[in-house]
């Protein structure tokens, strides 16, 4: 079996992936697939750091792209974006002889940093998730507001992003505002605070704490879901609820939860300008690989009247039958 050596790694890190790819990383892959087709190692090894520089002198760094990448798989054909994983881009590489997969993470200065070879293994499709097949109730008591819900654009802006395509955005409302008094302040909104209960039985499988509520009118474009739960169904269906309080989620992964108990409280973290529940169905517990799936309530009073299996849309007035 013909071995991929490990190149260096000095700040890789492995985590939700994400598939839009930074320009840097493909002039990155481009000068470095040029300059191993053109045996130009030399071209490589300017490209690193001085940390990889001194962990893969020029003669070593000549040694493995030459004795144990190109005489075992030959030139590249093709390097073409896999994933975003943490710092570093994850590029499918098609070689003479094979396909491996080869991770590079550049420092701020656009220097390499880290570069890995390794076996390309194709991610497991995950089953398309077309609705919920699990009864659920609405995650709040009281009524609440469909800001954003639907299955088309002009009802959903979700729905421009398949990740998140008929998730729902919910607020509270009275006499047309979502808060009283100064604006600025989280506290003012009638949402924030509010308690996050389980809308059907399961196992929470992921959940975020800490991250800070924002500023209303501000977000953290770095934790995009902020403090953030994703409930697991018997049914293997997963419900995701995000920008929850900083410090209030009441629950932790692996524990099974039943219909109704407390989770959390509704918060403006994450990508949040003020505070809502962001809540959606979708078919795997990362956001980053999901595909949103249709979320189907119960029973539900809609504009005060009882509608059963149905899917809010925009600007109508929703509770639970109490």
């Amino acid at each position: 079996m013909t071995r991929v050596l490990v190149l260096f790694m000095s700040c890789m890190v492995f985590g939700l992936y994400a598939q839009k790819e930074d320009p840097r990383y493909r002039e990155a892959a481009e000068r470095f697939h040029q300059a191993y087709n053109l045996e130009n190692y030399g071209d490589v090894f300017v490209m690193f750091d001085k940390v990889m520089q001194q962990q893969l002198p020029m003669e070593k760094t000549q040694m493995v792209l030459s004795q144990q990448i190109r005489s075992n798989f030959g030139k590249i054909q093709q390097m073409e974006l896999n994933q975003v994983s943490g710092s570093a881009h994850v590029y499918k590489s098609t070689f003479d002889r094979g396909i491996l997969d080869i991770s590079i993470s550049l420092n701020g200065d656009g220097l390499v940093d880290g570069l890995y070879f390794r076996p390309h293994n194709p991610e497991p499709r995950i089953p398309i998730l077309e609705r919920n097949s699990t009864p659920v109730k609405l995650p709040f008591k009281g009524e609440w507001f469909v800001y954003w819900g639907g299955e088309n654009e002009a009802l959903n802006y979700h729905m421009n992003d398949k990740n998140q395509q008929y998730a729902y955005d919910f607020l509270k409302v009275d006499a047309g505002s979502s808060y009283k008094g100064d604006s600025s302040r989280n506290e003012s909104y009638l949402a924030f605070g509010q308690p996050i209960f389980a809308p059907c039985d399961g196992t929470i499988v992921l959940a975020i704490d800490g991250v800070p509520d924002n500023i209303p009118g501000m977000v953290n474009p770095i934790h995009t879901t902020g403090n953030t739960l994703v409930l697991k169904t018997a049914a293997e269906e997963y419900i995701l609820m995000a920008h929850l309080k900083e410090g209030s989620v009441v629950v932790q992964k692996g524990q099974q939860v039943a219909q109704g108990d407390l989770l959390g409280e509704c918060g403006n973290s994450g990508n949040s300008t003020e505070p809502h529940l962001h809540l959606q169905l979708q078919n795997t517990r990362d956001i980053h690989r999901a595909t949103g799936a249709r979320l189907f309530f119960d029973r539900i009073l809609v504009n005060g009247e009882l509608k059963t299996d149905y899917l809010p849309i925009k600007e109508e007035f929703i509770k639970n039958i109490e």
